[in-house]
């Protein structure tokens, strides 16, 4: 018999399983949030000002993010399960056992053995169905609501990031300062996003800070012709 996980192994699983949704959240929320501050903070000397409309950015946007995440969530593992339990369309099962096979190949398996495994599964189309699903969409074991949590909770995080600095401090010294704590977490993120995707970790974070940049300028742009 299974032993049930705990609540905290149960934790780190959903997180692993969500990785996705948190880097996304964190990057969404700190950019976003960050180009609206600045906007708002070149166009007023009161703090508040600033503050309000960061946090209430900030709450909208996660609430928004952590929304569209549990529909895509739902979505994607409703469909994979009409897939696997309708009928199997034999157009489809020769595309999937294309894909395997094209799978297969590209792993270094010798193209002899490719073709005995593809006679072997033409013979059973529910396995190809069910094997290029995982191949395609695996389904990480996370529900939909996981996912949406972390997402709120990534995207609220990052994007308070610039903003409460506004709560604590004069203007000039909280503009400073909140461009110093947003570029701190932004290039950590990039440093993240480098080692999750074993891309580099240079050209991530390089990605990451640009993509700030030009909200932050965009921000300050907009603030300073409105105002």
């Amino acid at each position: 018999m299974e032993k049930p996980m705990l609540a905290p192994a149960r934790l780190l699983a959903s997180l692993k399983a969500s990785i996705g949704e948190v880097v996304f959240g964190m990057e969404d929320g700190a950019v976003s949030i960050f180009g609206l501050v600045f906007g708002v903070a070149v166009s007023t000397s009161d703090p508040k000002a600033a503050l309000v409309a960061g946090g209430a950015g900030a709450a909208a946007a996660a609430v928004s993010m952590m929304a569209g995440s549990y529909l895509d969530s739902e979505s994607v593992r409703d469909a994979r399960r009409a897939r696997l339990d309708g009928p199997v369309d034999p157009t489809l099962e020769r595309a999937d056992l294309a894909e395997i096979a094209a799978a297969l190949g590209r792993g270094g398996m010798a193209a002899a053995d490719v073709k005995a495994v593809s006679r072997i599964l033409a013979r059973a189309p529910r396995s190809v169905t069910d094997l290029s699903e995982d191949l395609v969409e695996a389904d990480d074991g996370a529900s939909p609501l996981a996912h949406a949590w972390w997402m709120f909770v990534s995207d609220l995080f990052a994007g308070f990031t610039p903003v409460i600095p506004f709560a604590l401090m004069p203007m000039q010294s909280a503009r400073v300062v909140s461009l110093i704590v947003t570029t701190a977490l932004l290039a950590a993120l990039g440093v993240g996003r480098g080692l999750v995707a074993k891309r580099p970790v240079g050209r991530a974070m390089l990605e990451t800070l640009t993509v700030a940049a030009a909200a932050g300028a965009a921000g300050v742009a907009v603030g300073r012709l409105l105002s």
